[in-house]
């Protein structure tokens, strides 16, 4: 007799659906264990937990793993940072070096002229910050000394490092000090070592640009920032700060003096320059005035 082959039996469909039935009632009863309150049960559960999850860690290697290497990844991350810090560091200290260079030489070239003579009247008078002005748009502290204390309008203030500010308003007993950082201020600088001429201006930020610079390509960032005395506003030589290039590929100047912490301020008390009324009298000397004659010599002799 010719065997059907178009009659066969699918055993796949009824062990599928046992297989699921099976599932279902083991997950109810394991669901009914769970929620019967017996001590009974609740012994029974403890045991079988201490009997079944210890056999599972073969299922947790695999998320072990992946936590090992998000740690990893992390551990990479932080030593990428800190490779980067360091970098940055490197540069600052490169910059650091090159200031400290031209400080050194500097510092050659004043031990070699030993005979100056450094002004006496260049005092000062120490003060305590009472309040700043609490506005963005104006950088500006109060300070407890004052007219009664020969204070004048206009005068230098540093806080011992570097120049912080100009007094601007003189009261009896306190005056304010326009910063450097306020956009009222316009100071006169000298860019060393090479000697450029520029003005700082005030932006209200905390490393303000430098304008009017004669020639940025002899200038680079880390180079020295003082006073440079210029209309007679502040006394030549007071450090003001380092040049540095703004993320707005401007030249700005990273200040001295430590906004952060500014407790005491020096007020620098400086005198007035001497007027040159003449100025070909400093190349060549007036003519001295002839004598006057008297009566006796200007008489004839005789009778």
């Amino acid at each position: 007799m010719a065997k059907d082959r178009n009659n066969h039996l699918d055993y796949a469909r009824p062990v599928r659906r046992i297989l699921i039935g099976g599932i279902v009632l083991f997950l109810f009863g394991l669901f009914l264990l769970w929620r019967i309150d017996s001590p009974r049960v609740e012994r029974f559960r403890a045991a079988l937990v201490d009997r079944v999850v210890p056999s599972f860690d073969w299922a947790l290697i695999p998320a072990s793993k992946l936590a090992e290497m998000a740690d990893g990844f992390q551990s990479y991350t932080r030593i990428y940072e800190q490779n980067q810090e360091l970098r940055r560091e490197l540069r600052q200290m490169k910059a650091w070096k090159e200031a400290a260079l031209q400080l050194e030489q500097e510092n050659a070239k004043l031990l070699d002229l030993n005979k100056v003579r450094l002004d006496p009247q260049l005092t000062y008078i120490t003060g305590v910050v009472l309040a700043d002005s609490g506005s963005p748009f104006r950088q500006s502290v109060l300070l407890n000394v004052g007219a009664r204390d020969g204070i004048i309008d206009g005068w230098a203030t540093t806080d011992g490092l570097g120049l912080a500010g100009r007094i601007s308003g003189v009261g009896r007993n306190s005056s304010r000090v326009i910063l450097l950082t306020d956009s009222n201020s316009r100071i006169p600088v000298t860019i060393q070592p090479s000697g450029q001429r520029a003005m700082l201006t005030g932006d209200n930020t905390a490393a303000p640009p430098i304008e009017f610079l004669e020639n940025a390509d002899l200038v680079r960032p880390g180079d020295r920032v003082v006073s440079s005395g210029d209309g007679g506003v502040f006394p030549a030589g007071l450090l003001v700060g380092q040049v540095a290039l703004g993320p707005d590929r401007r030249m700005r100047v990273i200040l001295s003096a430590d906004y952060e912490r500014l407790e005491f301020l020096r007020v620098l008390r400086s005198h007035d320059n001497e007027v040159i009324k003449d100025p070909g009298a400093l190349v060549v000397p007036p003519l001295p005035l002839p004598a006057p004659q008297t009566v006796s010599e200007a008489e004839p002799a005789g009778d």
